[in-house]
């Protein structure tokens, strides 16, 4: 099983199919695991990696990755991940796909490295709207979980973090400000749902100057529709 060890952080990632590279950050909350691909809508694993250099990955401290915990971790601490496991693979540009969770992540990857970034899909990305009490409850479950076992860490530690993690307006880690200044070609499955509220979908579309917004992907005949479009946009975009 590859881990890509960085410190006290541990990664877990799998690669699979040649060609341009992409990111894979999948959905889950703080539980975001390659496993959860295949209970998602739509697994990219499956329809990229005929096409493309498909990289997936557990973010740190879900599935089989870990890493310590403290007071100032946040979104900065698993783009840091991301990128380090890029480089690591001796990848300098790559797409990015995200669901979920992984709509600020990709964003944050962007916003760290633009010139590494060639293009993005954010499925059904999180985002404040009205919603934060579940997102801080979901943060709960998840660190309850841990907390058996990371017995060194304090709750001023926790506090920290989850307040780092989802105590911010938009899509918590970045601006609309930053989003008006992106390039970067972005395609946007549209969400419905608490966390993933369809007014986030549709403001980052409008905010984006370089951003298609797809309406229904999820059930077909509109889901197949939808990964002709994810594969002929990153086709368009690589290199």
């Amino acid at each position: 099983m590859p881990h890509f060890v960085n410190g006290k952080t541990d990664l877990y990632y799998e690669e699979s199919g040649e060609g341009f590279p992409i990111l894979l950050i999948a959905p889950g909350g703080m539980k975001s695991t390659i496993s959860a691909w295949g209970a998602a809508p739509w697994n990219p694993i499956e329809h990229l990696r005929p096409e493309f250099r498909v990289i997936a990955m557990d973010q740190r401290n879900a599935g089989r990755s870990s890493a310590p915990v403290t007071a100032n971790d946040g979104w900065h601490v698993y783009t840091q991940d991301q990128l380090s496991l890029m480089d690591h693979l001796g990848i300098e540009r790559f797409h990015v796909a995200g669901m979920c969770i992984g709509g600020p992540y990709c964003m944050g990857l962007i916003e760290a490295a633009p010139e590494r970034v060639a293009s993005a899909v954010l499925f059904q990305s999180i985002g404040l709207d009205d919603n934060r009490d579940a997102f801080y409850a979901m943060f709960d479950g998840w660190a309850d979980e841990l907390k058996p076992q990371r017995t060194e860490v304090d709750a001023a530690a926790w506090q920290g973090f989850r307040e780092n993690m989802y105590g911010g307006d938009f899509l918590f880690n970045v601006s609309r400000e930053f989003v008006r200044s992106v390039a970067t070609p972005l395609l946007l499955m549209r969400g419905n749902d608490l966390y993933h509220p369809e007014s986030i979908s549709r403001e980052l579309a409008e905010l984006a100057p370089n951003a298609q917004l797809i309406e229904n992907w999820k059930e077909e005949p509109s889901a197949s529709i939808a990964r002709d479009q994810v594969l002929g946009f990153l086709r368009d975009n690589a290199g």
